[in-house]
């Protein structure tokens, strides 16, 4: 079985954020034990935890309010992670107002601090999904970017 950090990532998000029947702060050890036995590697485990701190500090802000007429210019590297679909889709979630421009750069964020060579579109959901979870006043976009998720994903959950 071929795990990555995001695996991992997936995992934790279903089982720990998502459900709302289990402790939503076990302690990091044994998380990582709890992860180990479920056959994920602990270096992945590692990697994923160091994603997850970063998701909850906010390193920058925007430094000039986006207008209406504002669009997103992505670099290079940007455009190698994220192919014309992802960010196609990254701006239709803006035009619904499902993501506002700051969660939109926490999102790319996040997705260029993985480490995984293959990433999609499945993949650019499950982040906003995340980033939305961890965003104050989101409520409301989270709870359509979750049914937009398992709507798409036969079965629902991957694990």
């Amino acid at each position: 079985m071929k795990e990555n950090m995001f695996d991992v990532l997936m995992y934790l998000f279903e089982h720990y954020y998502m459900d709302e029947e289990t402790e939503l702060s076990p302690d990091r050890e044994s998380l990582h034990s709890e992860l180990v036995e479920a056959g994920f590697p602990s270096s992945d485990i590692n990697q994923a935890f160091e994603w997850l701190e970063g998701l909850s500090v906010q390193e920058h802000e925007l430094e000039a309010p986006q207008t209406e007429n504002s669009i997103r210019i992505y670099c290079d590297r940007e455009v190698e992670r994220l192919d014309a679909e992802s960010r196609g889709f990254l701006l239709f979630l803006e035009q619904m107002g499902i993501l506002q421009p700051e969660a939109r750069e926490r999102v790319i964020e996040r997705v260029m601090a993985l480490e995984t060579d293959d990433f999609d579109i499945g993949q650019l959901k499950w982040v906003i999904l995340m980033v939305l979870f961890n965003q104050p006043g989101a409520e409301a976009a989270y709870a359509w970017m979750e049914d937009l998720v398992f709507e798409s994903m036969p079965g629902g959950y991957l694990h």
